[in-house]
């Protein structure tokens, strides 16, 4: 881990970061810092992290008290470390599956940072922990939410406990795209196909649609839960109001927490409105743990195997209890986006000038000023009133086919994807040792990204591609700036 010359006296860090709440420094800046309409180094304020390397995704906000160090603390024990079969000695941690996909939050977050595909130059065989397929078949369920699998639910899990098959495998198979840009210089895309096998309770229902989804990095996710409603509202009105072919969305959606429909702003869909509702959800669906708002095993009647597998928590409580959960819930919401690289280089102002030019800003909306969390007891009051730059709108566009899934989720249809975050994209590779980008981590790096950008977003990717190689090169140091 690098740290800034201001960060190093005091700081220890263990290597999973685990002690990161006791040693993080107190530090502050001057309101004229947090005030500012042009970003400088600081990406949110006094809640900013200057670090960098493998923890960068990692670090509390700087600001936390306390109390709230030790809660962080105790919410990152239980991301990381593994949950167990049940039954077991220890009963705080059993109760993975019966199937599941990994056995940790931090399984898919490695570092709190983003998934990757498996690298097919080492064979398309070894089967994907941070990368999920979601499942639906044609209709509208609970909520007017996705229509699940009558056997195999909403995702397919890949792995299980001992006596209880796994529910299939996942293969990928890659098709190369050519093109070139107007400058004369090749590139080639590998478009991902994929495909269920090793079914274990029978075929699929008629007309099942898959949808593949990578594990994003999780720093500032709770500043980004505290952005106010009416801001991404505003995004979507002020859109449709213009002439260009921006034309975002916002999605409603369910929430486990508030028990109503809500404007969704997580996952690739936004198709969850609370950090909470997601942290839950996963819980269930890719650890196998239940909860008080998810009491029943992801189990379907076919699966006989599933449902007879014995229960964490000797099946008289939910296998993660209130307390626990809403410790995990805080810990990813008090993680500190990192502060900004390169800020005053030259060649990175050239390139935040070509991203505006490139009309890139247009959904990657730049900043925003917080306002209060959804559940002030699942989050920090450090959360409220910070100038934040993420770099999203939040809201859902279409994409073009070439990255249609084909598969609907509450109000977004199968071209549609919520605009990512562009806030430590260029950290990506220090923590999580990769560059994988896009909704299934086909894109290796920004431009690959911005070379699958298509429907709405076709004219800012015509624009990139008419760059020459020094215009692309000051691109990208800016986004990696971010």
């Amino acid at each position: 881990m690098k740290l800034r010359p201001r960060q190093k006296v005091g700081l220890v860090l263990s290597a999973a970061g685990t002690l990161a709440a006791l040693t993080w420094p107190l530090w502050g800046h001057t309101d004229s810092d947090t005030a500012k309409s042009v970003q400088g180094e600081l990406t949110a304020g006094q809640s900013t992290a200057f670090a960098t390397g493998r923890n960068a995704f990692s670090m509390p906000f700087p600001n936390l008290d306390d109390e709230e160090r030790a809660r962080f603390a105790v919410g990152n024990s239980f991301f990381r470390r593994n949950w167990v079969e049940a039954p077991a000695s220890t009963t705080a941690r059993d109760g993975l599956g019966p199937h599941f996909i990994a056995r940790s939050c931090g399984g898919c977050h490695v570092q709190d940072g983003r998934g990757a595909p498996p690298d097919f130059r080492k064979g398309l065989r070894e089967q994907p922990v941070a990368l999920l397929i979601r499942l639906s078949i044609p209709g509208k369920g609970a909520h007017g939410g996705v229509m699940p699998d009558p056997v195999y639910g909403d995702q397919l899990n890949n792995a299980a406990i001992q006596g209880v098959q796994p529910e299939g495998q996942i293969q990928i198979r890659y098709q190369a795209l050519h093109g070139q840009f107007a400058d004369g210089t090749p590139y080639t895309l590998y478009k991902p196909h994929y495909q269920l096998t090793q079914l274990a309770y029978g075929p699929l229902a008629p007309g099942a649609m898959l949808s593949p989804r990578i594990a994003p990095q999780l720093a500032g996710v709770g500043l980004l839960e505290a952005i106010p409603e009416a801001d991404i509202v505003a995004n979507a009105a002020a859109q449709a109001a213009s002439s260009g072919p921006i034309k975002g969305q916002v999605n409603r959606v369910w929430d486990d927490f508030a028990q109503d429909m809500r404007l969704g702003r997580f996952g690739w869909k936004a198709n969850q409105a609370s950090l909470a509702s997601q942290t839950a959800g996963a819980f269930l669906g890719d650890i196998g743990i239940t909860s008080t708002q998810h009491p029943d095993e992801a189990c379907t009647p076919t699966q006989k195997d599933c449902v007879a597998a014995p229960r964490g928590s000797q099946g008289k409580a939910p296998e993660i209890d209130d307390r626990t959960l809403s410790d995990v819930i805080f810990y990813q919401a008090t993680l500190a986006p990192a502060a900004r690289r390169n800020a005053s280089d030259a060649l990175v102002a050239r390139g935040q000038a070509l991203f505006t030019q490139a009309h890139c800003a247009a959904c990657h909306t730049p900043s925003y000023t917080t306002g209060a969390a959804p559940f002030p007891r699942l989050s920090s009051p450090k959360v409220q009133g910070v100038r934040i730059w993420p770099y999203t709108d939040l809201l859902l566009h279409d994409m073009g086919p070439a990255l249609a899934d084909g598969r609907p989720d509450y109000a977004a249809n199968g071209r549609q994807w919520k605009t990512p975050p562009l806030w430590g994209v260029g950290l990506i590779h220090d923590v999580n040792g990769h560059r994988r980008l896009l909704h299934d981590g086909r894109a290796n790096g920004v431009l690959e990204a911005i070379l699958w950008h298509g429907g709405e977003a076709q004219g800012a990717k015509d624009r990139v591609l008419q760059m020459t190689a020094q215009e692309r090169k000051a691109l990208l140091a800016f986004v990696d700036s971010l």
